[in-house]
């Protein structure tokens, strides 16, 4: 699974795997892959730098990269205490209804939520990339467009190719402009954010807009075959997401959330603002159910939501409560029937492009 861009990359396979779980990264990156580490979850840069360290030890010399999210334009100086201060107690006692409704006890005294969304900001977003530009980065990417222009000035300056998700052409256009060097093309089957197009619809249109800029398919790729068909409608790679969260390095802490993933069919997610504030697809639960109906106070915009969530989150992951336990995932989550190492899932994953193109081989022979 070579391209121009896998080549240019010093990578075995034109595979771009992100996580936020650094052992799945760097796996990514040992199979011939290039992982990208998200970095939305460390609110302190030590944090990120232990695991940045860990990374560097982990992935025998190969290429890896880091996931920001990090709109480009943004009021710089906002803290999360002036967040918090804007959320109305209509939207807390929700919160705190639809747990008790469930019995999902308060998080032990000290405790403290582990889901965080001060990533969304952008003095944390800076002092991330302040720790992230001391390691050997192969890529950079923007989960929210183009990083703003200073950034991607400073990441070129440091030889670290700039990706930027797309959901339209229109939004491939601008980051083009922006000086992006790797444009995503995230279709509607994606996990987390999206946008309203399909993969099949977007990546030939963002391909055929940025041209000569490379482009990778995301949303919906979980086999090889699809991976074949990615490059057929001219994308330069892939980017897979949600096929890593039942991988053994993942090691989700929840087991009843990595049963929930492994019976999930490709009809179970929903794309609800009730993560982030943002259309974001996810499993769907009792959770996701609660923010859709029409009696409840709907959902407030980014980052408000995020803050707003967080410890529900973080409640519902450590008392397990089922019926509201979920993650981001893509319709993909479907194929996700078991518990395999990333090796593994890559070894498949080549298998399946070596099938699709010997079948289109035979195929054009016959022609």
């Amino acid at each position: 699974m070579r391209t121009a861009l896998s080549d240019q990359l010093g990578i075995e396979h034109a595979l771009f795997g992100f996580t936020p779980f650094p052992a799945v990264a760097a796996a990514i990156s040992r199979a011939g892959g290039l992982g990208v580490l998200g970095a939305v979850r460390y609110s302190e840069p030590e944090q990120l730098a232990r695991d940045l360290d860990w990374m560097q030890e982990h992935t025998d010399g190969r290429p890896y990269g880091l996931d920001v999210v990090m709109p480009a334009r943004q009021v710089r100086g906002v803290t999360e205490t002036d967040i918090d201060g804007m959320i109305p107690a209509a939207h807390r006692r929700f919160v705190e209804e639809t747990l008790a409704r469930h019995g999902v006890p308060p998080l032990p005294a000290g405790g403290r939520s582990g889901w965080r969304i001060t990533g969304w900001l952008e003095d944390v977003a800076r002092a991330q990339l302040d720790t992230a530009f001391d390691y050997p980065l192969a890529l950079l990417a923007n989960a929210l467009g183009p990083p703003p222009p200073d950034v991607i000035d400073r990441a070129h300056g440091h030889g670290i190719r700039v990706a930027a998700l797309a959901g339209s052409a229109r939004h491939a256009l601008r980051h083009a402009d922006a000086g992006v060097d790797i444009v995503v093309a995230q279709g509607y089957e994606a996990g987390g954010h999206t946008g309203e197009i399909a993969t099949m619809v977007l990546t030939p249109e963002v391909v055929r807009a940025v041209d000569p800029l490379p482009v990778l398919a995301a949303g919906g790729i979980g086999s090889g075959e699809q991976i074949a068909a990615g490059l057929a409608l001219g994308a330069q790679g892939v980017w897979l997401g949600s096929i890593w969260l039942t991988t053994e390095e993942a090691g989700l802490q929840s087991g009843a959330l990595t049963g929930k993933l492994l019976a999930a069919g490709s009809g179970d997610t929903v794309r609800s603002r009730c993560l982030t504030g943002k259309p974001a697809r996810q499993l769907r639960t009792a959770w996701t159910d609660a923010w859709e109906d029409p009696t409840g106070p709907g959902t407030l915009p980014m980052p408000l939501q995020g803050l707003l969530v967080a410890e529900a989150l973080t409640r519902i992951q450590q008392h397990e409560a089922v019926p509201l336990l979920g993650t981001p995932v893509g319709q993909i989550v479907g194929r996700m029937d078991s518990v395999r190492g990333v090796q593994a899932v890559v070894d498949e994953l080549t298998a399946g492009f070596e099938r699709a193109v010997r079948r289109l081989d035979r195929i054009a022979g016959h022609a």
